[in-house]
């Protein structure tokens, strides 16, 4: 027998590059190499004791459960949504999946149109567009507008665009920006006058530097969906539970989504989506303002010692990612910049070609979760001021990597 053929759509495609970086860096580590793995994003603290326990107490619930989900899940989900956004998102209207990846990979699938991506936008929005043959249509941004799209920008592009179904994706805080969307309410006025979709991608959402939940939906919520899980926030990568929530108007879409889950995942692992309710429903306050305190305290020490005349870099304002640019250098592209990065340093980075920049743009990707969060938690309270001596303490591999980055960048 010959090769099996493939599609060409999936040909053209390779690997998510954060978790080729994460598998790239522990390949390294294990040769021996000393990495600063800046390249994977991936949230740095335990899961919160209580929601450990909860899924522990439900190991031995082995039943399939409904499709969409624990019904006590989604509604702990639909009320969770209506405290942070003000809006009414059913139980019906909810869908849990195994990650909010899959989430928003389903609803590339069902839908029918075009694409609209900023730049600076997540590695798996583009590749899950094109598997779905959805045509995707970037959006240039500037760091002057924090890296989202102006209403004008949008105007423009709908202008353009023969086809009147399309979904913009907004993710703030952004990944891989670590910047936060400042005309929400402009873009939603812009969607409604042209009867947009927007996909609200509220991953990072509650790890906002400033503590305030803010979504598109407060003022576009008949057109807003929503995606969100406990990757980050909780924790909770691993566990792969997400979810994405329709609009009432939009349940049929969302049924459609839920055949598609039926006929792929089936459901969502039972002891996870118990524990999950837990997570939904308890409060997390403390646990929050600590870990928000931390990833605010260590983003400002990497934002202030890396900046210089040679890196440009917006403020960090939620999640844990900064965006650096690197100017005056001799490359050609930024993927060979991060390679030479890497080889140099030991500095793990991802190129912003990979986030839908022209390559050419020496724009990469920086992740300031290498260090032991447990270790940073048990130290402080939440009132604690976070120096850098603490940081050096807490964080080594932090301040070590941005001191060999600051000094690989003096070069140039």
């Amino acid at each position: 027998m010959g090769k099996i053929p493939i599609k060409n759509k999936i040909k053209n495609l390779k690997p998510s590059s954060t978790l080729a970086i994460n598998e790239k860096s522990k390949d390294l580590i294990k040769k021996g190499k000393k990495i600063y793995r800046f390249g994977f994003g991936q949230s740095p603290f335990p899961v919160p004791e209580k929601i450990v326990e909860c899924l522990k107490l439900n190991a031995a619930k082995k039943d399939y459960l409904p499709v969409k989900g624990l019904l006590d899940l989604r509604e702990a989900i639909s009320r969770y949504l209506l405290k942070r956004t003000g809006n009414e998102y059913p139980a019906e209207n909810i869908l849990i999946t195994p990650g909010s990846k899959e989430a928003m990979y389903l609803m590339h699938l069902a839908f029918k149109g075009n694409i609209l991506l900023p730049e600076s936008s997540w590695v798996s929005y583009n590749p899950q567009a094109k598997i779905a043959e959805n045509k995707v249509y970037w959006i240039k941004t500037s760091r002057d507008g924090n890296w989202f799209p102006t209403t004008l920008q949008i105007k423009k592009i709908i202008k353009k665009l023969k086809s009147k179904n399309n979904i913009l994706i907004i993710n703030s805080p952004n990944n891989p920006s670590g910047t936060k969307c400042n005309n929400l309410r402009e873009l939603a006025d812009v969607a409604k006058k042209n009867n947009l979709i927007i996909l609200s991608d509220e991953i990072y959402t509650e790890l906002s530097f400033d503590k305030k939940y803010e979504s598109i939906s407060k003022y576009y919520p008949e057109n807003t969906f929503i995606s969100s899980g406990l990757s980050k926030w909780c924790g909770a990568g691993g566990w792969r539970i997400g979810f994405i929530a329709a609009p009432k108007k939009h349940k049929n879409f969302l049924e459609s989504m839920k055949v598609l889950a039926s006929e792929t995942f089936s459901t969502v692992n039972t002891p996870t989506q118990f524990a999950a309710v837990e997570a939904y429903s308890g409060n997390y306050d403390d646990y929050l303002i600590s870990t928000i305190n931390i990833l605010n305290s260590v983003g400002q020490y990497v934002y202030k010692n890396l900046k210089s005349n040679n890196v440009i870099l917006n403020k960090p304002q939620g999640g844990f990612y900064l965006m650096p640019e690197f100017l005056n250098t001799k490359f050609t592209n930024s993927a060979k910049l991060c390679e030479s990065i890497l080889k140099d340093t030991g500095v793990a980075l991802l190129p912003g070609s990979d986030f839908g920049f022209n390559s050419k743009k020496m724009i990469v990707r920086l992740s300031y979760t290498d260090f032991d969060g447990s270790l940073f938690l048990r130290n402080i309270q939440n009132n604690t001021i976070i120096d850098d001596a603490l940081i050096l303490k807490y964080a080594p591999n932090v301040v070590e990597g941005v001191q060999k980055l600051s000094n690989w960048a003096k070069k140039f």
